[in-house]
C-alpha cells in the first residue's frame, strides 16, 4: 500500500523557508523547513523563472543522490510543474528506470509509469510505510506530486528509518532484527485489489510460479488467495552502509486498525483470513503493545508538510517511510517508483 504529526510543519509557501547561503548552478536553492534545519526534507525551489527542473536533474545526478543520501526526502516547490507529463519527466530524470507494473496502485491514464495514490477511505489515515518492503523487491527511489491539495489535512508525513533505529528501545529493535518479520496477506473479493489484478494474470498456475520466484508461499482457501513473505524488518542500506528500520510492521498488524474496522473484520474473518497481518520470523505473535510503542517513536520523528499544488516530494525509500493523514475535500496525489532494489542482492547486508 501507499500513501502518501510530526514534530514540525513545511507549510507557508517559499517564504517561510529559511535558504542555507550555498547555491546550486545559480538555478536552485536549497533550504530547511523552520526549525527543523539539516533535517528532512532538503527544500529545492528555483532561483528564476522556468527552471527546467527535468533537465537540472538529469545534469546533477551525483548532487541529488548525495542530497539523498543525507537527507532521504527532497521536496521540489515553485517550478510550475503542470500534471502527469510533466512530473514523469521529472521522475524519469532522477530515475530513469521507473517501474510500470505495480499492482497495488491505479494506474494514471496519461502514463503506465504514473500511479493514482492509494484509494483508501478519506476520514482515515494510512499508516508509516517503506513501499513495498514487504516484498523480495523495492523501488529506492519513490516519488510524490501533489495535482489538487487537499482543502484540510491529506499531508504525508515522513519519518526518517534512521532516527527510528535510533530511538527505539534497543530490546525492540534487536528483537525485530533477530526475529525478522512473516507477513500474510489474504486477497478476498471486494477487500483488497483482487489477485488478477495485483498479479496481473487471471492464471492461477502463473500466480504459484510468481510466488515461488519471490519467495512467497501461496495457497488457494475459500475466501481467495493467501500469500505469505518472510522479510527483514531491519537492513543496512546499500548505499550509506547505515541502520534502518525498514518495514510494513503498521500497515499489517491487526492492532494498528482502527477500532470500528478491527471490530468489523473480526466479525466476518478469522485471525489466519484477515486481509493482512504480520508476526515475526518464527510465527510467534508481535504484542500489541510492542507495536503501540512503535508506534509513539514514529509520531515523534516525523515530519509533515501541507501540500502545495505543483509540488513534488522524492523520497529515498530505504531511508523515509510515509504514511497520509486524513483530508477532507478533493484530494490527487501521483505516484511514481524507479530503481528496484532485490532483497537477493542484499543478502551479505542484512542488518
Amino acid at each position: 500500500m501507499s500513501a502518501e504529526h510530526g514534530t514540525s510543519g513545511v507549510g507557508g509557501g517559499l517564504r517561510s523557508m529559511r535558504r542555507k547561503a550555498v547555491q546550486t548552478a545559480q538555478l536552485v536553492q536549497t533550504g530547511f523547513v523552520p526549525g527543523n534545519e539539516e533535517k528532512l526534507p532538503l527544500v529545492v525551489t528555483p532561483m528564476v523563472e522556468n527552471v527546467d527542473l527535468a533537465g537540472w536533474c538529469a545534469s546533477h545526478e551525483e548532487e541529488i543522490n548525495g542530497y539523498f543520501d543525507r537527507y532521504g526526502a527532497i521536496l521540489f516547490r515553485g517550478f510550475g510543474l503542470g500534471g502527469a507529463e510533466d512530473f514523469d519527466g521529472v521522475a524519469a530524470a532522477i530515475a530513469s528506470d521507473l517501474f510500470a507494473e505495480y499492482g497495488d496502485l491505479p494506474p494514471e491514464a496519461a502514463s503506465e509509469r504514473i500511479y493514482h495514490s492509494t484509494p483508501y477511505p478519506p476520514d482515515k489515515m494510512i499508516l508509516f510505510h517503506n513501499e513495498s518492503s514487504h516484498l523480495s523487491s523495492w523501488p529506492l527511489r519513490q516519488f510524490f506530486f501533489c495535482v489538487v491539495p487537499s482543502r484540510e489535512q491529506g499531508e504525508t508525513p515522513l519519518l526518517d528509518c534512521r532516527a527510528v533505529c535510533d530511538a527505539l528501545d534497543p530490546e525492540i529493535l534487536e528483537e525485530f532484527a533477530r526475529k525478522d518479520l512473516m507477513y500474510v496477506r489474504n486477497f478476498s473479493e471486494g477487500i483488497d485489489v483482487p489477485w488478477q489484478d495485483f498479479f496481473h494474470t487471471d492464471v492461477k498456475a502463473e500466480v504459484e510460479q510468481t510466488c515461488a520466484d519471490a519467495g512467497m508461499s501461496c495457497e488457494w482457501t475459500e475466501l481467495g488467495l493467501r500469500v505469505r513473505q518472510l522479510a527483514k524488518a531491519v537492513r543496512t542500506h546499500p548505499r550509506t552502509g547505515e541502520r534502518i528500520f525498514f518495514n510494513q510492521v503498521q500497515l499489517h498488524h491487526a492492532s494498528c486498525l482502527d477500532p470500528e474496522t478491527r471490530t468489523a473484520l473480526r466479525q466476518l474473518f478469522a485471525d489466519e483470513d484477515l486481509p493482512r497481518n504480520v508476526c515475526f520470523g518464527d510465527g510467534m505473535p508481535i504484542a500489541d503493545e510492542v507495536i503501540a510503542r512503535i508506534g509513539e517513536v514514529y509520531e515523534e520523528l516525523c515530519v509533515e508538510s501541507p501540500w502545495q499544488k505543483g509540488d513534488l516530494i522524492a523520497l529515498d525509500n530505504m531511508l523515509v517511510a510515509h504514511a497520509r493523514r486524513p483530508f477532507a475535500g478533493e484530494r490527487k496525489i501521483l505516484v511514481a517508483m524507479g530503481e528496484m532494489v532485490h532483497a537477493s542482492d542484499l543478502a551479505g547486508a542484512a542488518a
